[in-house]
């Protein structure tokens, strides 16, 4: 807050574009928008519930899983209560203040997701590749560790991008072209220089995308590698089976991300980027608990468990 009090924008509110200024799609919008983000709420807290409740999926792999569901709980609140404002309403007004916390959250938990994503191919690179080390690699303390270094990770990054942010100056110019506060959109309406915050993007975002995508990559070289050397038919399938799930969430985050950070900043380009950033901000967090669960046997298992149970307390 006292950094917020020493900045001297003259800009105290911002409104946000929202995702398209045609009134015949704002209903429509605010409906389909809606209906994903009540499926992503539903999604990921029944998946937290169901490894929270299942002794048998209290192994790192569904511990990771428990936490990306949580950061998508997460970052999806964050942003999307205010998106749903925008088609109801003509005009989305969002305070400095609070256009900088947002900012502050959205990117903690998208850079959070990035690094449990490539903690997950980790995980999946020890069990199919050093099954017999599994246990020791990846114990109850070093899952925690590293899911702690997941969340630093996110801090660290969201704060510098947000200290950054904090310094410009914003005059008159305070139409948000996007649907929330992010770094590139904002940056557009600044009226002191951005060479230094264009530099931290570069930097900043390169780090986030170069490392996890590199040590995903390796991870998955290897894990092919083994696989291939599987000679059971039924078992080469199981680990093929085990891993697709998780290229395609990946797939899904890591390209439309990259599309909009690393694709600059014209008004064409931030417009391509509002309809690309959606794949990241509401249909992956969407996707991500039903491409895990309907793709998973041992999650299947655990829900028709916990539905049979439901139904005998309900009986008795």
């Amino acid at each position: 807050m006292r950094m917020l009090a020493r900045n001297d924008s003259l800009v105290t509110e911002f409104i946000l574009a929202g995702l398209t200024d045609l009134p015949e799609l704002q209903q429509p919008l605010f409906y389909l928008f809606l209906m994903i983000y009540i499926v992503t709420m539903v999604g990921n807290l029944g998946l937290i519930v169901l490894i929270g409740i299942n002794s048998h999926l209290h192994t790192p792999m569904y511990y990771f899983l428990f936490n990306l569901s949580f950061i998508d709980l997460c970052y999806s609140s964050v942003f999307t209560p205010k998106m749903l404002m925008n088609f109801a309403s003509k005009k989305n007004i969002i305070s400095y203040i609070g256009c900088m916390t947002q900012l502050f959250f959205f990117l903690f938990f998208v850079i959070s997701e990035c690094y449990m994503l490539t903690l997950m191919a980790y995980d999946r690179y020890v069990a199919i590749c050093n099954p017999l080390l599994c246990k020791v690699t990846m114990s109850h303390e070093m899952c925690s560790v590293l899911t702690l270094a997941v969340y630093a990770m996110g801090f660290a990054g969201a704060t510098v991008h947000t200290g950054y942010m904090l310094k410009l100056t914003f005059c008159n110019a305070n139409i948000i072209n996007h649907y929330l506060c992010d770094i590139l959109p904002l940056l557009q309406l600044s009226c002191t220089s951005t060479y230094v915050n264009e530099v931290v993007v570069l930097i900043v975002v390169g780090i986030n995308i170069t490392i996890p995508s590199f040590t995903i990559l390796i991870s998955y070289i290897f894990i092919l590698i083994s696989i291939l050397h599987i000679r059971s038919t039924q078992g080469r399938s199981k680990a093929f089976s085990t891993c697709s799930s998780h290229i395609i969430a990946i797939s899904l985050f890591f390209g439309s991300a990259t599309f909009m950070y690393l694709k600059y900043s014209s008004r064409e380009s931030m417009d391509q980027g509002k309809v690309s950033s959606i794949f990241y901000t509401n249909v992956g967090p969407m996707l991500n608990p039903l491409i895990y669960s309907l793709r998973n046997k041992d999650v299947k298992v655990a829900l028709r468990k916990t539905l049979i149970k439901i139904q005998r307390r309900n009986i008795f």
